[in-house]
């Protein structure tokens, strides 16, 4: 825990980073900082360019062929395009809005990464299994039908594996991209709960249309509108005190 006369570390910085999709501009100008170890919480409405920002961390942009990038996103002081894109996605997992998990079993789900890895001893593989199933908050509920096909797990419990699947290959950042849109209250709790106890180890980014979960769970959320940052701050200022009345009229549900 960071005690006041520490400076948070910063995992990621971002410095006048600007995204375009052919001519379109989904990004503008952007730099913030985001600390080791907090959940930082992105909220704003559609088409403000959330998504944009989340897959830029981790060159997911870079599959659009009219992608165009200025400015620079640097991980631990080192700028991400010299980092290879395959050892910047271990190191910089994501969870979708929809869980994809392969229509394979639990157990080969958590493990196809490592095994793609070169990975192939047994008793590695079971714990790094184990492991990110406890991460996950899963293992309780799969241990005993490991070999089972993972699509029938309810839709909550595949967004949790989804989220082991990435956790297996011990990253430094997770990022969440509206992670629980599809899942019930019940499962919603769970994900967010899951969250909290990771942040201890891993540096969480998530992107959210559901400003309370960000205010559960965030401790610091950035508002994004019209594809700029309009603000940055503590979770608990952001929902109480904003200082842009464009952010208190989003929250009040003025627009978006």
């Amino acid at each position: 825990m960071v005690t006041p006369t520490e400076t948070p570390s910063v995992k990621i910085a971002i410095r006048d980073l600007t995204v375009h999709y052919g001519p379109q501009a989904a990004l503008r100008d952007l730099t913030l900082d985001i600390r080791e170890h907090e959940i930082f919480t992105v909220i704003g409405p559609a088409n403000s360019g959330k998504s944009s920002f989340l897959n830029s961390l981790n060159r997911l942009n870079e599959l659009t062929p009219s992608f165009v990038q200025e400015g620079t996103i640097r991980l631990d002081d080192q700028d991400i395009q010299q980092i290879p894109v395959e050892a910047l996605r271990r190191r910089v997992g994501i969870v979708f809005a929809l869980p994809f998990p392969l229509p394979i079993t639990i157990f080969d789900n958590i493990t196809y990464g490592l095994r793609m890895q070169g990975i192939r001893d047994r008793r590695k593989l079971a714990e790094a299994v184990e492991r990110s199933l406890r991460e996950a908050w899963l293992w309780d509920e799969v241990k005993d039908r490991l070999r089972s096909p993972a699509m029938n797990l309810s839709g909550g419990q595949q967004q949790r594996l989804c989220m082991a699947r990435i956790l297996a290959g011990q990253p430094e950042v997770l990022l969440f991209d509206e992670p629980t849109s599809g899942l019930d209250p019940i499962s919603t709790a769970r994900i967010e709960e899951t969250m909290l106890e990771l942040k201890s180890r891993y540096t969480i980014v998530l992107v959210t249309n559901n400003v309370a979960q960000a205010a559960r769970v965030g401790d610091r959320t950035a508002f994004f509108l019209m594809s700029r940052l309009v603000e940055v701050d503590r979770t608990d200022r952001v929902f109480t005190a904003p200082s842009d009345p464009r952010t208190a009229d989003y929250l009040t549900g003025k627009f978006g």
